[in-house]
């Protein structure tokens, strides 16, 4: 993409719809700046349900973008996630795409 006019609107034709979701998002945010975080972690710091975060934690493990381990510490159960390099990759890409766009309407 050349983003040559980033106001065009077909240059949001190749917009991640995974993680533009605003929830989504906000996840894979905490995520790349920590090397693992857990469930509690995660949903603290995003302020989301616990459900609406488990729905959207397995969206992004489903698209590859993130990794959840399920474990058991002193038999309570831990689930810990982490952002895979795909998952790192398509928020860099995500950035490319909608950076320029938003610059162009800082000006």
């Amino acid at each position: 993409m050349t983003h040559e006019n980033p106001l065009d609107p077909l240059e949001l034709s190749d917009i991640d719809r995974i993680i533009h979701s605003p929830t989504r998002l906000k996840i894979l945010v905490v995520l790349v700046t920590v090397e693992e975080a857990d469930f509690t972690f995660i949903a603290r710091t995003t302020q989301l349900t616990r459900g609406n975060l488990s729905a959207n934690l397995k969206k992004l493990e489903d698209a590859g973008y993130i990794k959840v381990t399920k474990d058991f510490i002193d038999r309570v159960p831990k689930t810990l996630v982490s952002i895979t390099d795909d998952g790192k990759k398509a928020l860099e890409n995500y950035s490319s795409i909608l950076g320029p766009i938003l610059d162009e309407l800082r000006k």
